[in-house]
C-alpha cells in the first residue's frame, strides 16, 4: 500500500469548500490507505463499502470502487447533485497525494511545452452556446449543450526506481494520471469504454455515476529519487516573469539608492561643513532647515509604549522571516516537505521572543518609559494575540462547516501551550536585560521646552507622506506577492525561494531608502516627529497589499458563500498585519541610524 487520499465522493458527508480552487468533494478513482489507517469509505453509510487497495508492482485495470446514484425528484438527492454541478462550473479540483508528492495530471500547453498541473478537475461544463469550458476541451466527444461531464474514471501511472544493494527495494519516483468520463452500462462489471458520463442541466429522474479506476507500475531508471520533483517544477513556465520581478525591483532599488547618495554627498555633506564652519550666533539664526531642530530631533513620541511594543514584535517577525527564508534556499523547506514551512516560522517566531522583549524594552526607556510590566506584558500578547484570536474565530467556522481543514482542538492547546510557555518567559527575559542596559544615548541633548513646527506645505503633512512612502516598496514586490497568493488560494505550487529571498532583500533596502527619503524632507521643513512618520510611512506599504489582495479577490477567485467570504478576509488580515509589524519596523530602524548618524556629526553648543 502506497499512501491514504482523504477524499469525499458527492453525497456523502462532504467536507465544506473554503474557496472556488480547494477539493472538497472531490470523488474519489481509488482509496489508498497505510498500514494501520482505516480505508477511506466513499459510498453511503449504511451501505456496501468496497475496500480499494494499491499493491506495488500489481497492474489493476478498470476496477470498480463505488457507484453513486442521485434522484432527483428527492429534494436532498437534488441538493447535492447541484453542488456536485455547481463545483464542476466552478472548475474544483482534486488534490492527491502518493508518498509525499502530488499525483500530476500532465498535457501540453502551447510552444510545444508540457504542464504538469498537481491536480485535476472534478468535471466540466459545455454552456448554452456549445462551448467548451475548462477540462472539457480535452475530449472532442464533449459537445452537448448545456451538459456537464463528470472524471468518473482515471488511468494512474506510477513510476519507480529500483534502489540497489538496498533493503529498501524501489522508490516511487513520480506518480501521473489521466482523467477520463465513461458512461458504465454495467457498474458492477464496468469495462471502461464506450460513451462519456454526461450530465444534462436540465436532467430528472435518477442519475447513476460509476467510480473506477485503472493503476500501471512502470521502472524509470533515468530518474532518481533526489530529482523526482524536477518534472512538475521545470513545466511551471514563471521564471521568466520573475526574472522581469527582480529586474523591475532593481530599477526602482537603483532609483532610490541613487537620490539617497545625492542627499546624503551632497545636500548633507554640504550642510554638515557649513554648520561646522559657523562661528557666530547671528550665522546660526540666518541657518534653516534640519539642523534647526536637533534640541527635538530625540523628543519622545506620543504613545511611545505602543511604538515600542510595535518595534519589538516587528523585530521578532523580521528575523523570523529572514531565517525562514534562507533555510529555504538551502533547501531545507522545499515542497517535499509539506509543512515544513509553516512549522521552521512558527517554531522560529516562539524561540524569538527574547530579542522581541530586548528591543521593546530598550527603545521604551529611551522614550522615557516607565511603566515596564505594562510594557513586557503588550509585547507578549498584544501583536500575537490579535494573531491567534483572528485565527481561533476562523477556526470556529471551519469547525460551524465541518471542514476538514479546521485544526484539532488538540493542536490550538499546543500553539497554546508554546505561546505561554516558551516565547511569554522568553520575552521576560530579553525585556529584563533590555531594561537592565542604560537608555540609549543620543549625540544632541534634548530641549525643555518644545519647538513649534512652522506651517507645513502639502507635500510635508504628514498624511501624503506616509501614502507616498509605501507606493515604491510595494511596487518591488506586487508580481511576486501574485504568485504567493495563487499558492495559498488556487493550489498552484510555489517553490521559487531563490527568488523570494531576492525580494525580501530589495523590500529591505527599498522601504529604508524611501522612508530615509522622505525623513530628510521632512527635516528640511523643520517637522521634528519622525518616529511613528517613518514607522507608518514603510508600514503603508501593508495597506496597498490589503488593496491588492481585494482586488485579487474579486478578479481571480470566484468564492462564494459567507463563511468562505469570511475566511479569505480574516487569513488576509492576519498577513496584513504582520507585513506591517515587519515593513514598519525596517522603516523605523533605518530612519533612527539616518537620524542618529546625521546629528552625530554636526557640532551644537
Amino acid at each position: 500500500p502506497l499512501a491514504r487520499f482523504p477524499s469525499r465522493i458527492p453525497g456523502s458527508p462532504t467536507v465544506p469548500l473554503t474557496h472556488s480552487r480547494i477539493p472538497a468533494l472531490a470523488p474519489p478513482a481509488a482509496a489508498f490507505y497505510l498500514p494501520g489507517l482505516a480505508p477511506v469509505n466513499f459510498c453511503e453509510a449504511g451501505k456496501e463499502k468496497p475496500e480499494c487497495k494499491f499493491t506495488f508492482n500489481k497492474k489493476e485495470t478498470c476496477k470498480s470502487v463505488c457507484t453513486k446514484t442521485y434522484d432527483t425528484t428527492k429534494p436532498e438527492d437534488k441538493q447535492k447533485l447541484d453542488f456536485l454541478k455547481k463545483s464542476m462550473l466552478l472548475n474544483y479540483q482534486h488534490h492527491w497525494i502518493v508518498d509525499n508528492m502530488p499525483v500530476t495530471w500532465c498535457y501540453d500547453v502551447e510552444d510545444g511545452q508540457r504542464f504538469c498541473n498537481p491536480g485535476f478537475p472534478i468535471g466540466c461544463y459545455i454552456t448554452e452556446d456549445g462551448r467548451p469550458k475548462d477540462a472539457c476541451v480535452i475530449n472532442s466527444e464533449f459537445h452537448e449543450k448545456d451538459t456537464f461531464y463528470i472524471f468518473n474514471h482515471v488511468d494512474i501511472k506510477i513510476y519507480y526506481h529500483v534502489v540497489e544493494n538496498e533493503a529498501l527495494g524501489a522508490r516511487l519516483v513520480a506518480a501521473k494520471l489521466e482523467p477520463k468520463s465513461y458512461k458504465h452500462t454495467h457498474a458492477d462489471n464496468p469495462d471502461c469504454s464506450g460513451v462519456p458520463m454526461d450530465i444534462s442541466n436540465k436532467a430528472s429522474g435518477e442519475v447513476k455515476i460509476a467510480y473506477t479506476y485503472s493503476v500501471t507500475f512502470q521502472e524509470e531508471k533515468s530518474i532518481r529519487w533526489a530529482s523526482r520533483w524536477d518534472y512538475i517544477l521545470e513545466s511551471m513556465p514563471h521564471t521568466h516573469i520573475q526574472w522581469f520581478s527582480i529586474m523591475n525591483s532593481l530599477v526602482i532599488v537603483l532609483f532610490l539608492s541613487g537620490m539617497v547618495a545625492m542627499i546624503m554627498l551632497r545636500t548633507l555633506h554640504k550642510d554638515i561643513a557649513r554648520y561646522n564652519q559657523m562661528d557666530s550666533t547671528e550665522d546660526a539664526q540666518e541657518e534653516f532647515g534640519w539642523k534647526l531642530v536637533h534640541g527635538d530631533i530625540f523628543r519622545p513620541p506620543r504613545k511611545g509604549m505602543l511604538l515600542s511594543v510595535f518595534l519589538g514584535s516587528g523585530t521578532q517577525i523580521l528575523i523570523m522571516t529572514f531565517v525562514t527564508l534562507f533555510f529555504a534556499c538551502l533547501g531545507f523547506l522545499s515542497p517535499a516537505n509539506r509543512g515544513a514551512l509553516m512549522t521552521c516560522a512558527v517554531v522560529l517566531w516562539v524561540l524569538l521572543g527574547t530579542p522581541a522583549g530586548y528591543v521593546a524594552a530598550r527603545f521604551y526607556k529611551s522614550f522615557g518609559g516607565e511603566k515596564w510590566k505594562t510594557n513586557v506584558l503588550l509585547t507578549s500578547f498584544l501583536c500575537p494575540g490579535i494573531v491567534f484570536a483572528d485565527f481561533f474565530i476562523m477556526n470556529l467556522i471551519l469547525w460551524g462547516e465541518g471542514s476538514s481543514a479546521a485544526i484539532p482542538f488538540g493542536t490550538l492547546v499546543a500553539i497554546l501551550a508554546l505561546w505561554f510557555c516558551i516565547s511569554v518567559p522568553l520575552t521576560f527575559i530579553g525585556a529584563y536585560f533590555g531594561f537592565k542596559k542604560n537608555a540609549i544615548e543620543h549625540p544632541v541633548r534634548t530641549n525643555q521646552i518644545p519647538r513649534q513646527i512652522p506651517e507645513q506645505s502639502f507635500y510635508t503633512k504628514p498624511l501624503p507622506g506616509i501614502i507616498m512612502g509605501g507606493i515604491l516598496p510595494f511596487g518591488c514586490i506586487f508580481i511576486q506577492l501574485f504568485f504567493i497568493l495563487n499558492s495559498i488560494w488556487s493550489h498552484q505550487m510555489y517553490y521559487m525561494f531563490g527568488f523570494l529571498f531576492l525580494v525580501f532583500i530589495i523590500l529591505v533596502i527599498t522601504c529604508s531608502e524611501a522612508t530615509i527619503l522622505l525623513c530628510y524632507f521632512h527635516l528640511c521643513a523643520e517637522d521634528y516627529h519622525w518616529q511613528w512618520r517613518s514607522f507608518l510611512t514603510s508600514g503603508f506599504t501593508a495597506v496597498y497589499f490589503l488593496i491588492y489582495a481585494i482586488h485579487y479577490f474579486f478578479s481571480k477567485l470566484q468564492i462564494t458563500g459567507t463563511a468562505s467570504t469570511i475566511l479569505y478576509f480574516g487569513y488576509t488580515m492576519i498577513m496584513v498585519l504582520i507585513f506591517f509589524l515587519f515593513t514598519g519596523t525596517i522603516g523605523f530602524f533605518a530612519c533612527f541610524w539616518f537620524v542618529t548618524k546625521i546629528y552625530s556629526v554636526v557640532k551644537v553648543d
